[in-house]
């Protein structure tokens, strides 16, 4: 089984420091939001639409894209690590 990947970073640390991204799409920049999604996951979220060019002809797109901290969904609610959990 695949050892799990430990968060660096604390709740609390997320929440106080986190800032948008700037994410570029078919050359279209955007800003993807700071995000504590309901899944308890940390991370930045994007939901736009806009138009890209294929073949000279304009097509409308959606655009959904989630970056998830990887092993943040196992952090604590409360901002706590899981040693001091321990304790």
């Amino acid at each position: 089984m695949a050892k799990k990947t430990i968060c660096p970073i604390s709740r609390a640390d997320f929440r106080a420091k986190a800032k948008p991204i700037q994410v570029a799409i078919g050359g279209i920049s955007q800003m993807a939001e700071v995000k504590e999604f309901s899944t308890g996951s940390l991370g930045w979220y994007l939901n736009s639409r806009t138009t890209l060019e294929i073949d000279g002809q304009s097509v409308p797109v959606l655009i959904n894209a989630s970056f998830v901290i990887v092993g943040s969904k196992e952090l604590p609610a409360d901002g706590t690590t899981k040693t001091e959990d321990a304790a």
